[in-house]
């Protein structure tokens, strides 16, 4: 006997049993797994998608700032500013990553 997660409620149960203790989901009913499934995985792109532009507005934020405001380089703002951008930058292309690589699993 092994222990699962729930594909519902994701806590712990046994892969014998029928339903789940915590949330009542029929185990058995293979379409409605499948749902629970499908449902889960647009969620997790939904929140890499906010993420991807949460990375993009810290991209972008820095960048401008640093062109705005005329920063001087080795001042404090230039050093915020440049961070920013590349942190930004570094999150954006490693979240895009992450899409691509939950999109090719799927099919």
């Amino acid at each position: 006997m092994a222990v699962i997660n729930c594909p519902s409620c994701n806590k712990k149960i046994s892969d014998k049993a029928k339903t789940c203790s915590y949330c009542d989901i029929d185990l058995s009913n293979q379409e409605q797994l499948n749902s629970i499934k499908r449902i889960n995985r647009i969620k997790k792109s939904q929140t890499l998608m906010n993420y991807s532009f949460i990375a993009m507005l810290l991209f972008c934020g820095g960048f401008l700032f640093m062109f705005w405001q005329d920063v001087r380089p080795g001042s404090w703002q230039h050093t915020a500013a440049m961070s920013s951008t590349a942190v930004g930058f570094i999150l954006y292309i490693f979240i895009r990553i992450r899409l691509i690589i939950l999109k090719r699993n799927t099919k």
